[in-house]
């Protein structure tokens, strides 16, 4: 695990209020009850601003799960 997956788990567990060891590649909306489209956003602008970054629409919808978010921050960093 590095620094940028720990950081992300950081920002998802305060975002859908679970402890960040219970994330994984797999953790999507499919198994994080939190995880709905009010929380899908606050996510994205938590990403954001944790990182300074911003996110084009289509990256948003790509953001399913902690691996795709993992892969599509590695890029932008």
């Amino acid at each position: 695990m590095n620094d940028l997956e720990n950081r992300i788990k950081e920002v998802m567990s305060i975002v859908f209020e679970i402890e960040g060891n219970t994330i994984n590649d797999e953790s999507s909306p499919d198994n994080i009850p939190n995880w709905d489209s009010l929380k899908h956003m606050m996510l994205i602008g938590a990403l954001e601003d944790e990182f300074e970054i911003y996110f084009t629409n289509e990256e948003m919808m790509e953001l399913l799960n902690f691996k795709l978010i993992s892969i599509i921050m590695k890029e932008k960093i």
